[in-house]
């Protein structure tokens, strides 16, 4: 019988107490230390207050070399000096992550010169845990504490024991890279993995979900388009709000609480107010907001659905039932080849590119047509290598199962 492997409690950073730097002259001494190696990987993390904060802003960043040790940087201190960001670009960047912490970092003037994710990584081993506790656990059997993941980064000053925390997650990192990408050799997946993360580097992030009022959750409850104009107008209330006083939108007012009240606004004022929470009601911002809402032109009304293309899924099943048909024999096709490659089926093909692919063919191109199609739909191309075979045969075998339609009378 093989004894469970040990797990140690990684509890503060190898080097002692890291503190934060407000001042250049620190940072540039870090980077002459870490240029002692040029080609040493860099360990990179930021840290948000996207509970707290408007700003998706990184308040404070990580860096580590085994060269030049751990950096915490104020970010709010100072202006990136040119010698740090010509550094970072021309280094491999070791992240968790990567697309949370990329675009903050860019605000910066912060680019990597190429990327390895240890997160994507994990994903393509089929690992059933994902996060940095647990790829780190994993990996090299240290348990790192998670305490202050959710934490008010904008605080200023930082208390010390979130600064440790801060420089745990960047201390093992390019640890767990080496680990991985054996793992990654050893399964025949590196340049699976090269090509998902030269695509995370350079791609354009568009804005999230939560930048449109349609994101909020629970929209769905509302069926009129008044209940729905006033969602939105309450909606954007708060976004002014949330904006100009730099505070998380949540932090003003709940999207449920936006839903509750906009589901009785058309019902007047005096049963708008009782779906409120207590310390909302009586506030004329938000009746104000629904009202102008519910007061629109006909014409000037939101649809029940955005319009795009192409439609939504969920309607398929009822109102295009042969695309839902070989939408659902696409999917379990590439499901079961996920799941012959251990990776989860969202690694091998993106589900909204495979339904775009789906929506747009009714007769089913050559292998090689359909592998450039996926290409040009975004996907990779070790992904398109990977799953034009097994839609080709999925839906070749489909078509020949269906049966042939009947002769039209004469």
């Amino acid at each position: 019988m093989t004894d469970a492997p040990t797990t140690t409690d990684l509890t503060a950073p190898r080097d002692g107490f890291v503190p934060v730097i407000d001042r250049i002259q620190p940072v540039l001494a870090w980077c002459e230390a870490a240029s002692t190696e040029p080609y040493e990987p860099v360990a990179v993390d930021a840290e948000r207050a996207s509970s707290y904060r408007y700003s998706p802003r990184a308040y404070l960043v990580q860096l580590r070399t085994e060269a030049a040790g751990t950096l915490l940087i104020d970010p709010l201190a100072f202006t990136m000096p040119s010698t740090l960001l010509d550094l970072l670009a021309s280094r491999e960047w070791v992240l968790h992550a990567a697309d949370q912490d990329l675009p903050s970092l860019a605000e910066l003037g912060m680019k990597p010169g190429s990327l390895f994710d240890t997160e994507l990584a994990a994903r393509l081993l089929g690992m059933e845990r994902v996060g940095l506790g647990a790829v780190v656990e994993d990996t090299l059997g240290l348990r790192l504490a998670k305490e202050h993941s959710a934490a008010d980064w904008s605080k200023r000053p930082l208390p010390p024991g979130w600064l440790t925390y801060a420089a745990l997650d960047v201390e093992v990192l390019v640890e767990v890279r080496d680990v991985l990408e054996q793992r990654l050799r050893d399964a025949g997946k590196e340049d699976w993995a090269r090509q998902e993360f030269e695509y995370e580097r350079t791609r354009e992030l568009g804005p999230p979900r939560s930048a449109s009022w349609r994101g909020m959750h629970g929209l769905g409850s509302l069926r009129s388009a008044r209940q729905l104009a006033a969602a939105r107008e309450m909606w954007l209330r708060r976004d002014e709000i949330a904006r100009s006083e730099d505070l998380s939108p949540h932090r003003v007012i709940k999207d449920r609480d936006i839903v509750a009240a906009a589901k009785e606004a058309t019902r007047g004022r005096e049963a708008f107010e009782r779906a409120l929470p207590a310390k909302l009601r009586g506030k004329d911002i938000w009746w104000k907001a629904a009202r102008s809402g519910i007061e629109l032109p006909a014409s000037h009304l939101p649809e029940r659905s955005e319009r795009s293309y192409p439609p939504p899924h969920k309607l398929w099943a009822k109102k295009y039932p042969e695309v839902w048909e070989r939408y659902q024999v696409v999917r379990t096709a590439i499901g079961e080849r996920a799941e012959d490659l251990e990776l989860p089926a969202e690694n091998l093909v993106q589900p909204s590119l495979l339904r775009h692919w789906v929506w747009e063919h009714e007769s089913v191109p050559e292998e090689t047509v359909l592998e450039e199609e996926l290409v040009a739909l975004g996907a990779r191309p070790w992904q398109a290598h990977q799953a034009a075979p097994v839609i080709h045969r999925a839906l070749t075998e489909q078509s020949e199962q269906s049966p042939a339609p009947e002769p039209a009378e004469d």
